[in-house]
């Protein structure tokens, strides 16, 4: 058996393979541009998933999503690698209170068509219906975006006022998409902008989005339309996730505000922590918002040194070239590049190599 203590250990940063998932939407050009792949397209993988120990619910694809450690000897994944010694790479206070999970999951999307309307429920319907101890509340934070028929970028977040759940389920058993979509409140996104999808909320990214989502590490959702935009007939499973079309209604939160009430109870601003000689770190989203994970941006003109805090993280490289440090060991990253950081690694230093500033994204997992 292949000894992972070799080439994989708790004291420095652990680089992961890129893997896509396959989804009932179309997308992923950009994130083909993103790392460089010669004739980017749209497929039915517009997912890169990150710092990833949680299967796809997608049957027969159940493998997509979980990330492999980036060797060219070995076919290990990161679940692996955390299942073996916890403690060491997950930190013990994180340990002691979720056990041998991360809690966490993100991923990289690219929506080349609108999503499916959907909702995920909460952690009291995740235990009821699907025995999870995790729900799925997430996070959109937009980092890019590309017109899709002459229309910007844009999401539907929330229900307007007076959608009941009769009425909701009318226009699901009618396939009335159109009729849903005026349900929702439609919001058009720039880069930077920021929202929290609390579990129970009825949401469906549009077209032309590129974004990162943090989420807790499930993958529950249940779907409004029976075709896709694209004309992809969706199984019955898919829909409902097993629980069937009744319950299924019960997972949505049927509350209503008017359009300037849910953009400021759903949209997230931006807080810099650390600014210095051109490096700056801006929390895009903390634990004062919700305790289910973080996530922080750093920006990096020379070079910059980070605290680990005995918990783990991930950091992904949104430009820019560098050398991430670490007691002296030292790994070359570009744009595209995804590092899961144990919770050994007390500090790193991130130094520029290039020409232009390095945007990363540090993810955290959820508060201990």
């Amino acid at each position: 058996m292949y000894n992972i203590r070799e080439k994989i250990t708790s004291s420095k940063p652990i680089k992961l393979k890129p893997t896509r998932s396959w989804r009932t939407y179309l997308g992923g050009k950009m994130i083909d541009e993103l790392h460089g792949i010669d004739d980017p397209k749209d497929s039915h993988f517009p997912e890169e998933w990150i710092i990833s120990i949680v299967s796809s619910r997608t049957i027969g694809r159940e493998d997509d999503g979980l990330n492999k450690i980036d060797l060219s000897d070995a076919d290990i994944t990161l679940k692996e690698i955390v299942e073996a010694d916890p403690e060491e790479y997950l930190g013990k206070r994180h340990v002691k209170r979720f056990g041998a999970q991360t809690g966490v999951l993100v991923k990289l999307i690219d929506s080349a068509e609108r999503l499916i309307i959907q909702v995920h429920p909460d952690k009291e319907k995740a235990q009821e219906l699907f025995n999870s101890k995790y729900g799925k509340t997430e996070c959109w934070h937009f980092v890019g975006g590309r017109e899709i028929n002459g229309e910007p970028p844009h999401v539907y977040v929330g229900f307007k006022s007076g959608v009941t759940r009769e009425h909701w389920e009318k226009l699901f058993h009618e396939q009335d998409i159109q009729g849903m979509l005026n349900c929702l409140h439609k919001y058009y996104v720039s880069p930077g902008d920021t929202f929290i999808i609390e579990a129970g909320l009825p949401h469906a990214i549009g077209p032309g989005c590129l974004l990162v989502e943090i989420q807790e590490p499930t993958d529950f959702t249940i779907r409004m339309e029976k075709t896709s935009p694209s004309g992809l007939h969706i199984e019955d499973y898919l829909i409902h996730q097993g629980i069937g079309f009744e319950k299924m209604f019960d997972i949505f939160k049927y509350e209503s505000c008017s359009w300037e009430d849910t953009l400021k109870k759903w949209q997230v601003g931006p807080r810099i922590l650390t600014e210095s000689n051109g490096n700056r770190e801006t929390e895009i989203i903390g634990y004062n918002r919700t305790p289910y994970f973080r996530m922080t941006q750093v920006d990096v003109e020379n070079q910059m040194e980070i605290q680990g805090n005995s918990v783990f993280s991930g950091l992904y490289i949104l430009s820019g070239n560098a050398e991430i440090v670490t007691d002296g060991n030292r790994q070359e990253v570009k744009n595209g590049d995804q590092l899961f950081i144990p919770a050994q690694v007390s500090t790193l230093t991130i130094v520029n190599n290039g020409n232009e500033p390095v945007k990363a994204l540090r993810l955290f997992g959820p508060e201990v």
